[in-house]
């Protein structure tokens, strides 16, 4: 048989309901790695080394095996998303926290409804199979208390809902990473100011994972109780924004005089130039990441069309949702905050801030999987 025609998608299914892969297996595999030369690239996979990847990939595949059915995910392209993405994505993050003395930092920016929380949950489950302890925090989770929002929102009645820059508390964010980046190292007792337990490195040190309740005040959010763990090879940072940077005065003031929706007022002009203006805060944060990869949709609209489909399956399963004028306000607003066709438009252009590119389909399914500088953009 032409190699050519037998796709993984057919051997990952027969290996699913029960075959032993056979030795054309790995040829054609092989084949299917390199023929999407886009993709080989983002994974670093040549054809010295594709066999060796593909062995690597298929033990992975078995040793998980029986525990798909855990995985967040299930649809139609359920294992060809699992080969094609998430298991080279995770063997790619081993590769690179073994080149480090401490843990790994990833960040993972994608916008409402991209996946960025599925795409934690599968990598950790093959994470921990490979026999890294890893732990997810989002932006989300570094918000400031209720009580200090409210106060924000007094002096800046703009800031209707969290979100925006200047909702977090990235001093804690910054404090947290820090912990975590020297949690595997000698370096811990300097992070904590703690010169005394420097002689003691291997003393295992609790450290504090905020996370925040959105349900807390009627929606409002607040803090919750800390996740308590003692250290963890690879920490997965994502957010609507994590890693992003201000752009300058110039291009943003030429982007709005396009007037682009849903910006159309100078008050709506002038709020993007403060949310811009307050990204020069969240530097010291993005710092700390080692790497990030950006969850890109096909068009940023669909965050609004997902978010709606979301809220109608809420509500189906009886509970409380908003309608679809609120969320279409609601998304919105993070939008004339920082508009996505500007904001990770720009990051991923640059290119060399971002080691990966994801692209999100309208029907939620991965399209291409590359590198920053093999993505073409629309104008």
């Amino acid at each position: 048989m032409d190699r050519s025609t037998v796709t993984p998608v057919e051997i990952l299914h027969r290996w699913h309901a029960g075959d032993r892969p056979m030795a054309p297996d790995f040829e054609h595999l092989a084949f299917w790695e390199l023929a999407d030369d886009v993709r080989s690239r983002a994974f670093g996979i040549t054809p010295d080394n594709a066999a060796d990847v593909v062995r690597c990939k298929t033990d992975l595949f078995f040793s998980i095996l029986d525990e798909l059915h855990t995985f967040p995910l299930k649809s139609t392209v359920f294992l060809e998303t699992l080969w094609n993405l998430w298991l080279p994505l995770a063997m790619q993050l081993s590769t690179a926290k073994q080149s480090l003395n401490r843990p790994l930092i990833q960040g993972i920016l994608g916008g409402q409804g991209t996946g960025k929380t599925t795409l934690c949950q599968v990598l950790r489950l093959i994470l921990g199979k490979m026999g890294y302890s890893t732990v997810s925090l989002s932006l989300d989770d570094l918000y400031k208390t209720y009580a200090d929002r409210q106060q924000l929102q007094k002096a800046d009645p703009r800031l209707i809902w969290r979100g925006p820059p200047g909702t977090h508390d990235i001093d804690l964010g910054i404090a947290v990473l820090d912990k975590l980046r020297g949690s595997q190292t000698r370096n811990l007792a300097a992070v904590d100011n703690r010169q005394s337990d420097a002689l003691k490195p291997d003393i295992k040190k609790n450290i504090e994972i905020p996370r925040f309740d959105k349900s807390a005040y009627a929606g409002a959010g607040d803090r919750s109780q800390p996740e308590i763990i003692s250290g963890a090879d690879i920490v997965l940072f994502e957010g609507w924004f994590v890693g992003v940077n201000a752009v300058v005065d110039a291009k943003l003031n030429e982007f709005l005089a396009a007037a682009p929706f849903p910006i159309s007022t100078e008050s709506d002009c002038q709020f993007a130039r403060d949310m811009n203006a307050k990204l020069h805060d969240y530097l010291p944060l993005w710092n700390r990441l080692d790497r990030l990869m950006v969850l890109y949709p096909q068009d940023y609209r669909l965050s609004q069309m997902w978010r709606n489909q979301a809220e109608r399956e809420m509500m189906a399963a009886g509970k409380s949702g908003m309608s679809e004028a609120e969320i279409n306000r609601f998304v919105e607003y993070f939008w004339k905050a920082l508009h996505p066709e500007l904001f990770i438009k720009s990051i991923v252009e640059e290119g060399d801030r971002v080691d990966l590119v994801i692209e999100i389909l309208g029907d939620r399914t991965v399209g291409k999987i590359c590198r920053a500088s093999d993505l073409k953009l629309s104008d």
